[in-house]
């Protein structure tokens, strides 16, 4: 019997760079785009909620201590399919809003290409600033601070795409996070499945109001959301 070819919904790679920490690929899958790295599967446009939630859970934190609007800045690390520069954007509390991307492919495919419309023009807002820069060592060097940290630059904080952001979940990591934050500021954290060892280092490391929002999935572990707030 011959084989239809439809059959099978084969992957298709639009665009397939070396950057500067390795491969960085975008691919076409059924009616989704997913971004890779160095052949690990990092996201792709499927669903973004708890991409949303990263950004939303901050926000409401900040909201719960200040219930006046604010005119908060917020640190997106890791602009991926643009799901959360995109909610943030939307929001007229957030006064500033900087995404810091260490891949220049994926800043060009939200600039020019298929991932346009998933950050929904926000790059042209005038509140956004795009930092290309690695993350770990943009948190470890800056002077500037934040109200809210939403960090989704991995698997999570079990899960390290390269070797070198493994430093952002540990002491260090955390106290750094911690000085980039203004008093009251809040952290938060994505992840693919809930880590009870982050929540410790959290508390460890001097953040309070420690908990996870959890994202329940079709198959296995919720995606989460970690959430700590500066004292």
């Amino acid at each position: 019997m011959p084989i239809n070819p439809e059959t099978f919904d084969a992957p298709v790679v639009l665009d397939r760079r070396d950057g500067p920490y390795g491969e960085v690929v975008l691919r076409r899958h059924g009616g989704q785009f997913e971004i890779i790295a160095n052949g690990c599967f990092l996201m792709d446009t499927s669903d973004g909620r708890s991409e949303r939630l990263l950004v939303d859970t901050a926000l409401a934190a900040l909201a719960g201590a200040d219930p006046a609007d604010g005119d908060w800045r917020v640190l997106i690390g890791g602009l991926g399919v643009g799901f959360s520069l995109a909610r943030a954007a939307a929001d007229a509390r957030w006064g500033a809003i900087t995404v810091v991307e260490r891949e220049p492919a994926v800043v060009d495919w939200h600039r020019t290409g298929p991932l346009t419309p998933f950050s929904a023009d926000a790059l042209a807002d005038p509140r956004v600033r795009i930092l290309e820069t690695d993350l770990v060592a943009y948190v470890t060097g800056a002077a500037e601070t934040y109200d809210a940290l939403c960090l989704d630059i991995d698997n999570g904080p079990d899960w390290t795409v390269t070797d070198g952001n493994g430093g952002l979940y540990g002491p260090a990591g955390l106290a750094a996070c911690r000085d980039r934050l203004n008093p009251g500021g809040v952290l938060a954290v994505w992840s693919a499945q809930p880590s009870p060892a982050f929540e410790e280092a959290l508390r460890t490391a001097g953040f309070t109001a420690v908990r996870t929002e959890e994202i329940p999935v079709a198959r296995g572990v919720p995606d989460v959301v970690h959430v700590a707030v500066k004292a």
